[in-house]
């Protein structure tokens, strides 16, 4: 097996394990040691990482695990991400973790926290909340009031101060882990035969479970060894994927992409190691630092306040330019009121550009991939055949 081999299978058993064995280990490595979950949309990792603990990706319970205790809590018409993490919860998949932090995503994320809190007594629960106001004085002041009281929180659960010093310590090494992933995705871009769709997504989910000094260094590794790949370039349709959010697609549905004839040089999956698209300086205050470069200096989604309507969209017509892609496939968690929201006013910056655009909807667990295979191989089969005409 090559070494690249051995980092695609790493990173595929960290996938398929929902007990968290390599964050099990991490706690049990040494006395005290701490894991903070968190769902996956943004959460300042940097500061539980300066408190010593493990912040740690919850994606809910994918197409592995069956539901049954989750939908107990949830109606039925709602997103499956909720019920499968309380199913994670309710059936000790979980019970290592110390805090779970629910970051501001929609009204169910919400109800979740709450639940937790009765469901998890011992646990430590914060819904953190972020601004809707991105005006220095009013939202910036109160992020980094936020970011205060989520360090005071991680305080008292670790039993320790949490020191400038080690907040810089974390931002350098969540810079330098931010900085690497945009180098997997500049190299996808220019040499996507060499980086398939699926590979990347396992690659950059791994440091979700993994304590960011491992993942920086898996992801060196494989950017070394994805260099030395000699695999066909095929006439694919380059196309940015959009629109998925918090709930995470079934892997299959990320080949199906591929296999229909579609290069995906851009995409929305893991938004947490992305938001943040510029270093945060590493002098002055950390707090307000990191307020400042979500406030100004994040990736534009549904979960972002965006002042102007015709600004809206913009980031997405200017990363087909800048990825050269042909086309965007919109695909959406099924009752995702956020992404499901902001889709038509997307769609409507895609049309004024010109830029060809598909959509359709998918849950975690979505078993059928033939049908969105066909979608994609369609789209991808007129772009290539009619969009010079």
């Amino acid at each position: 097996m090559s070494a690249l081999e051995k980092i695609n299978e790493r990173c595929l058993d960290l996938f398929e394990d929902l007990h968290f064995k390599a964050a099990r280990e991490w706690k049990a490595a040494e006395p005290g040691r701490k894991v903070v979950g968190f769902m996956p949309v943004y959460v300042p990792r940097e500061i539980i990482h300066a408190a010593g603990m493990l912040p740690l990706g919850i994606t809910g319970g994918g197409d592995q695990m069956e539901v049954i205790h989750g939908d107990a809590y949830y109606q039925s018409y709602i997103c499956r991400i909720p019920r499968s993490t309380i199913e994670l919860g309710v059936s000790g998949r979980l019970d290592f973790v110390d805090g779970m932090l629910f970051p501001s995503i929609c009204d169910v994320i919400r109800n979740l926290s709450g639940m937790w809190k009765l469901m998890f007594p011992n646990v430590y629960t914060r819904y953190f909340d972020v601004p809707q106001n991105y005006i220095d004085d009013i939202g910036g002041n109160y992020y980094t009031q936020e970011l205060a009281e989520l360090v005071e929180g991680l305080e008292e659960l670790g039993g320790r101060k949490i020191t400038e010093e080690q907040l810089r310590n974390s931002i350098a090494l969540y810079n330098e882990n931010r900085a690497l992933v945009r180098e997997v995705y500049d190299f996808r871009s220019k040499q996507p035969w060499k980086a398939p769709a699926a590979d990347v997504y396992l690659l950059v989910r791994a440091g979700y479970v993994l304590p960011v000094e491992e993942h920086n260094k898996m992801i060196r590794e494989w950017l070394t060894e994805s260099e030395k790949v000699d695999r066909p370039l095929r006439d694919n349709c380059r196309v940015i994927v959009a629109g998925l959010f918090c709930e995470q697609p079934p892997l299959n549905l990320i080949k199906s992409l591929e296999l229909a004839g579609c290069y995906v040089v851009d995409d929305d999956l893991l938004l947490v190691s992305r938001w943040l698209l510029e270093d945060v300086p590493l002098e002055g205050d950390p707090l307000h630092n990191l307020s400042q470069a979500f406030l100004h200096h994040s990736e534009e989604t549904s979960a972002k306040y965006v002042p102007t309507l015709a600004e809206k969209g913009q980031h997405l017509v200017r990363a087909v330019a800048k990825r050269g892609a042909e086309g965007v496939i919109f695909a959406s968690p099924s009752f995702c009121d956020p992404a499901l929201l902001d889709r038509p006013m997307l769609q409507s910056a895609l049309k004024k550009a010109n830029i060809p655009f598909i959509a359709f909807k998918y849950a975690e667990n979505s078993g059928q991939m033939q049908p969105i295979r066909e979608q994609a191989g369609t789209f991808a089969d007129s772009i290539k055949l009619w969009s010079e005409a």
